[in-house]
């Protein structure tokens, strides 16, 4: 099983962590990020997205790592004086209505190599032939952005039900954001233990460890070592129950071949039926009915129930049942968790059809993991996001 270790966390001294915190870099546009950069000059941005905030620069990268000790040495951020746990607490009203109060802990995962077991993956990805975060970790050594885990241990909702050490909170987006800080050490001792007693899903951030992975293996090549703090990484870790996740789907979107041959390919293993004008209450039906939700060009939608025997050697998996269905289709897929975001899509012709999709189980995911198989690429979007900022680990 992983190491789950505690670590001395970097953490701003500015009172004001909305104007220097921002969410993680990979949901960010190039606009959004140009926005938080504006609010000052210490948010982390400036560090986090070098390919927008040094983008003159000859070496992006060479100069984030030169913001990032600059602030290190003037003060901007600070080491806590021991090592602890962070607390990390999301508050906000959910789609449906529902109040939420999310608990995670704030770590330091350790890295696996690929198939050891331990820390799982839990989603196919797209390679990525960038070496931004890489580069990145490199010109900070340092961990900016956590990788999101699910514990499939039991009892650490639990452990971090007592409140500790508060030191800070962002108010955004209708999310409160709360880090409290925990060092003492039997509580410490008690997390550590328990998160490393079963395996870490990846739920967010595959791209993140697989990176960490690859500075480790730099960093042992350089020392002969295997015992440095590049033996583990930056993770947000919640337990894998209901009641600590808020999972939505992210829908499908299509272009290449047309709309009629899509909608072809997929009435061989589904049975069309008319459906109301696509909504956000539609997701409920498509739970309540076991359905998806064909779109076409003019934004009308049609049902798509599962033609009986078309899936039987298939994972019970929206995403799963479009990849059998649309095999032999030579179609561009493309992903979209907002609702309005695909009407949009498809009726401004920037994708001819799109399909909605239900968020998939928790009990799901955990099945996944435990048979050691991959869902599709896209098949969950963790919501709210890990403000980047917040906590942040030194490698050095």
């Amino acid at each position: 099983m992983p190491r789950f270790e505690p670590f001395p966390a970097l953490r701003y001294a500015a009172r004001d962590l909305a104007a220097v915190t921002a969410p993680p870099y990979d949901v960010l546009s190039v606009k959004e990020v140009a926005g938080l950069a504006a609010r000052s000059p210490e948010n982390v941005v400036h560090v986090d997205v070098p390919a927008v905030t040094h983008a003159t620069a000859k070496d992006p990268y060479a100069a984030a790592g030169e913001v990032w000790r600059r602030w290190l040495t003037e003060g901007v951020l600070a080491v806590d004086d021991e090592p602890g746990f962070t607390i990390y607490r999301m508050r906000f009203t959910d789609e449906h209505g529902d109040e939420r109060d999310l608990a995670a802990v704030v770590g330091a995962l350790e890295v696996v190599d690929e198939g050891a077991g331990g820390v799982l993956a839990h989603e196919r990805i797209t390679p990525k032939a960038s070496t931004d975060r890489l580069d990145l970790t490199r010109a900070t050594d340092a961990n900016l952005s956590p990788v999101w885990g699910l514990s499939l241990a039991r009892g650490l909702t639990e452990l971090l039900r007592e409140a500790g050490e508060p030191v800070g909170r962002v108010d955004v987006e209708d999310v409160a954001h709360v880090v409290e800080r925990v060092t003492d050490p039997v509580r410490v001792a008690a997390i550590a233990d328990l998160v490393s007693s079963d395996e870490v899903l990846i739920a967010d951030g595959h791209h993140r460890y697989g990176v960490a992975r690859m500075f480790r293996d730099e960093v042992r090549s350089l020392t002969g070592r295997a015992d440095g703090t590049a033996e583990l990484t930056l993770a947000y870790v919640g337990e894998l129950v209901p009641e600590q996740l808020s999972i939505r789907a992210i829908h499908r979107l299509y272009a290449g071949a047309d709309h009629a041959r899509l909608r072809e390919a997929l009435a061989r293993c589904f049975e069309l039926s008319d459906a109301p004008m696509p909504s956000l209450a539609m997701l409920g039906d498509l739970v309540d009915k076991g359905v998806l939700a064909l779109i076409g060009p003019d934004g009308a939608a049609e049902f798509m129930t599962p033609r009986p025997g078309a899936f039987d050697d298939v994972r019970a998996l929206d995403g799963a049942w479009l990849e059998h269905a649309l095999a032999d289709l030579p179609v561009e897929v493309d992903y979209q968790h907002g609702v309005a975001e695909v009407l949009e899509a498809v009726v401004s012709g920037r994708a001819h059809s799109a399909v909605l999709i239900s968020p998939v189980s928790i009990a799901e995911i955990e099945r996944t993991a435990r048979e050691r198989l991959l869902m599709p690429p896209k098949s969950t979007f963790f919501t709210p996001k890990v403000r980047t900022g917040l906590v942040l680990r030194s490698l050095l």
